[in-house]
């Protein structure tokens, strides 16, 4: 067996995906706002105490405060936009009079942009209505400080601010918007793709349901012709064998009207009804002749004693397991040689499929649900299955599908 051990196969197929920080968008989100609020920060105190001569105890503590609300914005709304409230109109007021004909006031440089952060953060954040909230508060509270000291120089200021955090309110309404409406899409992509795999699921356990019903509906056509012959078959059945016999047909005919019943509600609409025998274990050298004239380069080795003996069941799903291995090595494996191996012995029917590596690979495409399929078929018959590529680069199906002439027989 060449196939590799599960946990390095496990290894191998687990594709490589970034960091968990970095896919968490919020993570990333606090992130970002703090390195903001550092360069903020670093700026913003030494333009007021150094330029404007603020006192530099407090201008640290409230330009703490204003530059660290958008942080907060993200958790606590109210309590952000009171705290950048505060801290703007102090900072506004620790500048002395004379000081504010230097730049612009209340307005300084910094602070416009922490306005700014703090106001798209929050309409992305929480909505535009939160956003609007802080813009006007923000707006407000520089009014209030510019009316504490009338003949400074705020008009410019107070107009340029409010021109560019309305702008930036604009703008992160606009992209709150954008990122509401792909969540949603993000939101139904997935539920859609869920629903696909249920269906796709469901579709497959039916169609397994419908052969083993065919399975089964055999075995009991042929247990109810023999109960009714057997009068005629052996003349000398003393009366209550015939009644035996008779009580059987009877509830073998039965039991196929529940099982027709039963195939009517497992096929669908656009599925007509299959009147052909299910495939065996001997159809796999037509199936393997199909794949060759398709320009496929198959070898099979079938290696069984007593093809009779074996269950229909096991019958169908070693098919089953060769054929879509087989649609699996010539869509993923253009071009590469495949052998197909049936052995059998009194306890198990063993299925191996191995194709080389592709000498010039296909596309990648979506994981279907083949495989899936494959196990489901087997734990049915109580077997194993075991895939996975191999060093070389090819991919080897194995199989073991158990059964016995006490089985058989039960």
């Amino acid at each position: 067996m060449n196939a590799m051990p599960k946990q390095k196969r496990r290894e191998h197929q687990r594709p490589r995906r970034p960091s968990a920080w970095l896919r968490d968008r919020g993570t990333l989100t606090v992130v970002v706002l703090g390195v903001v609020a550092i360069t903020l920060f670093s700026v913003m105190v030494p333009v007021h105490a150094a330029v404007y001569g603020g006192n530099v105890a407090a201008t640290i503590m409230f330009a703490a405060t204003a530059v660290g609300a958008p942080l907060v914005a993200l958790r606590h709304p109210n309590i952000a936009t009171a705290m950048f409230g505060i801290a703007v109109l102090a900072l506004a007021l620790l500048i002395a009079g004379e000081r504010t004909w230097v730049g612009p006031w209340p307005w300084t440089v910094p602070l416009l942009i922490a306005f700014a952060v703090a106001v798209a953060t929050l309409t992305v954040a929480h909505g535009w209505r939160r956003g609007l909230a802080m813009y006007l508060i923000g707006s407000l509270t520089g009014v209030i400080a510019s009316a504490t000291v009338p003949t400074t120089p705020s008009g410019n200021s107070l107009i340029i601010t409010t021109s560019i955090v309305g702008a930036a309110l604009l703008v992160a309404a606009l992209l709150a918007g954008r990122l509401r409406v792909g969540a949603e899409l993000d939101r139904q992509r997935r539920v859609s793709a869920e629903e696909q795999e249920r269906r796709l699921q469901v579709e497959e356990r039916t169609r397994i349901a419908r052969e083993l019903h065919d399975v089964v509906a055999h075995s009991m056509s042929v247990i109810q012709v023999q109960a009714s012959t057997a009068r005629y078959r052996l003349p000398d059945l003393p009366e209550i064998a015939v009644a035996e016999f008779e009580d059987m047909a009877a509830t073998a005919r039965g039991s196929l009207t529940e099982m027709r019943r039963l195939l009517g509600v497992l096929r669908t609409e656009d599925q007509p009804t299959e009147l052909a025998p299910q495939q065996g274990i001997e159809a796999i050298p037509g199936l393997v002749e199909s794949i060759r004239r398709a320009g496929a380069d198959v070898r099979l080795e079938l290696v069984a004693a007593n093809l009779s003996a074996v269950p229909a069941g096991v019958h169908v799903t070693a098919f089953r397991i060769v054929q879509e291995s087989l649609s699996n090595a010539v869509r993923h494996a253009p071009g590469a040689a495949i052998t197909v191996v049936i052995g059998m012995d009194a306890a198990v029917v063993h299925v191996r499929v191995h194709n080389g590596a592709a000498p010039h690979p296909a596309p990648a495409s979506p994981a279907g649900h083949g495989l899936r399929g494959m196990r489901e078929r087997v734990a049915l018959v109580e077997g194993t299955l075991e895939t996975g590529p191999d060093p070389d680069g090819g991919w080897t199906v194995i199989a073991v599908l158990p059964w016995t002439e006490k089985q058989e027989n039960a």
